[in-house]
């Protein structure tokens, strides 16, 4: 009942006939490690690697290591006041100990788990929304940085208690630092009981966990997620009968994403599957790539997960060993451009298979089969998930599309968030959708199209959020910004296509008519004032007014046509047989970029050009 055949679109009906109630799932994200522990108690279940370089010098855990540890951790923030309701905030890069602390949050608590990136105002309001007192963050010895924020933090009243992390592979004893007021300890000697939970354990109603996620303000959301969220959505991901019980994972995501938790921790332990994670960098480790097939042959890596850019890279990278266990390498977060596809693709034989998700739809909501390729698709919707399309009328109603029909992608079932965090009362939590739920169905904000098979294919974000590299960066940090300066009166930043990150930053400004500063002083001005280096725009363009709708709203698909066009142009330069102009249009809220060819001639470097861009373009001919 656990595992149905699931490796081929048809299926899905076939899986649906038995109700999910009826499959048996694990009630909580804790009944599904006790099981993993009892089923395959000597099975590793972790390995954790150094760093990229040191990667044969890894940690490893089986999956009654792993329970056991999930119980000390646990029993350690339970002694420190942390109840079923209250929020522990996690802060880390990867390590050992987070995998286990971020678990242990879940059974004690809820877990917070915060991006060290953001700006430590930005961290302060996270932790006051959240409630957290507790945090778990980086010691001095695995990241400076981390702990010089948390001890920052620390000190200014935000957090009572700190629960240090070492390095991965070390336990050297050592005396915490001292903060005043504040209990400092290192989570490794902190630890209580290994054999059980003191307190009470988690139910599948109970929220698990709070992830933070951009929106159209300057302060992230907080999204909460139940135990039963995150163990459905989980049990889906794993239910891939591409991949068996003795299937190796690579993890290498930052475990403040969801995709983190989701799809590298608990999916693989629903079916007791070893994961291999990367070190604290991440992919963003520059050591990985030049060892990573070594490490695809060395572990007989199975399944991999990351965004476009990784797999950019990866492209470049001689295949200098036997990676014929590589089956799975899901691909998510931005879009896909055709060249990193049709590049990873043809230099490793293996299959990139597109994802959908976001976090308030605890992860993922539809996927693509490496059996039947569906082109321009980023997968069948998921079993136990709808999925569909809705035009809102102008008095706020939905109405539903028919398969087929662009309009706003909506998700119902049972991985719909409960909502984001607005306060608390005596009950705890105070949770809002915000706008984005109604009636149980989930407003993505993104726009699209459903085909007759559940097949979801994106046309365009409704949402005016940038996702670079699978970071999400709200427009307003920049805009707010730039609107600080004097000569500034009207801001708006959108998203460029970029080769390397899916998207990047680059804002339009209008300015005062005796302003006299330049395009590079307002650049030179958002670096120094957007509070997140990530959220830097890459440019800043002075234009006479930001485009409008007939209504006098702000028309950012005009803006972001206009930087498409730019990239693409920068492209095209110098191909032969290009005319000079490259035009940008909109087309049911889609951007598209039109380039000229003459006609007759060898088009061929056009299009390896424009491949290389995540952009929607058409070429056409002169007469």
């Amino acid at each position: 009942m656990l595992w149905p055949a699931y490796d081929h679109p048809s299926d899905l009906a076939a899986i649906e006939t038995v109700p999910l109630e009826d499959r048996g799932l694990p009630t909580s994200t804790y009944d599904l490690l006790v099981r993993a522990a009892g089923l395959w108690p000597e099975r590793t279940a972790l390995t954790v690697l150094p760093d990229g370089a040191r990667w044969r010098e890894p940690v490893s855990r089986t999956y009654a290591q792993v329970l056991a540890e999930v119980h000390r951790a646990a029993n350690a923030l339970h002694e420190a006041g942390v109840g079923r309701g209250d929020a522990v905030a996690l802060m880390s890069p990867n390590c050992d100990e987070l995998i286990t602390a971020t678990l242990a949050a879940q059974v004690a608590g809820i877990a917070a788990p915060i991006n060290a990136g953001l700006s430590t105002g930005q961290i302060a309001e996270l932790l006051r929304r959240s409630g957290a007192r507790v945090m778990v963050t980086a010691g001095p010895d695995l990241d400076a940085r981390i702990w010089s924020t948390a001890r920052a933090l620390a000190a200014a009243g935000a957090i009572d208690t700190l629960l240090l992390l070492r390095p991965t592979g070390t336990r050297v004893s050592s005396d915490p630092p001292v903060i005043d007021g504040v209990r400092v300890s290192y989570l490794d000697a902190a630890g209580g009981d290994a054999t059980g939970f003191a307190g009470v354990a988690p139910t599948g109603h109970d929220l698990a966990a709070l992830f933070h996620t951009g929106g159209t303000t300057g302060a992230p959301k907080l999204a909460a997620h139940t135990h039963t969220n995150e163990v459905t959505d989980a049990w889906m991901i794993a239910a891939n009968s591409v991949l068996d019980d003795d299937s190796r994972v690579f993890a290498a995501l930052p475990l403040f994403h969801v995709n983190a938790l989701i799809v590298t921790v608990l999916a693989p332990m629903l079916r007791g599957q070893s994961v291999i994670w990367a070190g604290p960098a991440g992919y963003r480790d520059a050591e990985l790539y030049g060892e990573f097939w070594k490490i695809v042959e060395h572990y007989s890596l199975a399944a991999m997960s990351a965004v476009p850019t990784v797999y950019s890279v990866l492209a470049q990278c001689p295949v200098d060993a036997d990676i014929s266990s590589l089956r799975v390498c899901m691909v998510g977060a931005s879009m896909l451009p055709p060249a990193v596809r049709d590049g990873f693709e043809s230099h490793t034989g293996v299959r990139l298979l597109e994802g959908y998700g976001l976090t308030e739809a605890t992860c993922a909501s539809a996927r693509s089969f490496s059996t039947a390729p569906r082109p321009g698709s980023v997968g069948q919707r998921m079993p136990y998930q709808q999925i569909k399309t809705v035009r809102v009328a102008p008095d706020g109603r939905w109405v539903d599309l028919p398969d087929g029909e662009v309009g706003t992608i909506a998700i119902s079932g049972p991985t719909v968030f409960a909502g984001y965090v607005v306060g608390r009362d005596a009950d705890g939590f105070v949770l809002d959708g915000k706008g984005a739920l109604v009636d149980g169905w989930l407003d993505t904000g993104d726009l699209g199209r459903v085909d007759p098979d559940g097949f979801v294919h994106l046309t365009g974000r409704a949402k005016d959020l940038i996702i670079r590299g699978g970071h999400n960066i709200d427009p307003a940090v920049i805009e707010d910004a730039l609107l600080a300066h004097p000569a500034v009166t009207g801001a708006a930043a959108v998203a460029s296509p970029d080769i390397h990150s899916g998207e990047v930053p680059v804002a339009y400004v209008t300015v005062t008519a005796s302003a006299e500063v330049t395009e590079q002083q307002l650049l030179s001005w958002a670096a120094e004032h957007v509070v997140e280096s990530a959220a830097t725009p890459k440019s800043v363009t002075v234009i006479d007014a930001l485009p409008v709708t007939d209504v006098g709203k702000p028309y950012k698909l005009a803006l972001r046509a206009d930087a498409a066009r730019r990239v693409a142009e920068d492209a095209v330069v110098g191909v032969a047989g290009v005319e000079k102009s490259v035009h940008a249009v909109v087309e049911g809220g889609t951007v598209v970029v039109l380039v000229t060819a003459r006609a007759g001639g060898d088009t061929t470097g056009v299009k390896a050009a424009l491949d290389r861009l995540p952009v929607t373009w058409r070429l056409g001919t002169t007469s």
